[in-house]
């Protein structure tokens, strides 16, 4: 049964599962931080107060969990729903955004190669194919800062409105939103409104790979 007290449990288990805070899963969705403190769940006069829809699309999509899991949450489901994979610690190699473009850490498919990683031990989502970038600088703000680190899956099949890490073969290495790709080109929306947006040549692109999971 839908009912207001297990909507918001299963916003504190998605958190939760994610290793987040409430305060944390908000911020991570570009919402206020304070949407989902438990004082804002009940109105002045005691009554029950409810998430909005696009709230939960936010967080849902800030996380990268699907629909399904989050009705899992809500319906107190001990196992997952099927093709959902558990949040498990992983070992995946890190890197900085700087390191990234100096060449030598990936194959032509944008896979880890080489030497030189470090290894992070994170809660995330991640295959044997996925790798952990290290934010640095704040051109990313306000979604990742610096120090953030962010698993990216590369050859995962990626879409509209995904957040995606792009390398060129110039050895720019930056994280955007996918607004476009085609043969020709590829459109990314800027994270941060004082970097301006891109529009690149597929030929100019060494590879592209999905954010799966962002720290706090």
């Amino acid at each position: 049964m839908l009912s207001h007290d297990r909507v918001w449990a299963a916003i504190d288990a998605l958190a939760e599962r994610y290793s987040l805070s409430a305060s944390g899963l908000a911020r991570r969705a570009g919402l206020d931080s304070t949407a989902f403190n438990k004082s804002k769940r009940l109105s002045s006069d005691g009554r029950p107060r409810w998430p909005s829809t696009e709230s939960l699309a936010k967080i849902i999509e800030a996380t990268g969990a699907s629909l399904d899991e989050f009705a899992g949450l809500v319906e107190g489901r001990s196992k997952a729903a099927p093709g959902y994979l558990p949040m498990r610690g992983s070992s995946v190699p890190l890197l900085g955004f700087a390191q990234a473009g100096a060449g030598g850490f990936f194959d032509d498919a944008g896979y880890p190669a080489g030497q030189g990683w470090d290894l992070v031990e994170l809660p995330a989502r991640a295959n044997e194919t996925s790798y952990a970038l290290k934010v640095q600088g704040d051109s990313m703000l306000p979604l990742y800062r610096n120090g953030d680190v962010l698993i990216v899956e590369p050859g995962a099949a990626t879409r509209k409105g995904d957040r995606v890490v792009v390398k060129t073969t110039a050895g720019e290495v930056m994280a955007k939103v996918l607004d476009r790709q085609t043969t020709k080109s590829i459109a990314l929306v800027s994270l941060n409104p004082d970097h301006p947006d891109r529009d690149i040549p597929m030929r100019d692109i060494e590879w592209v790979a999905r954010i799966v999971w962002a720290s706090q």
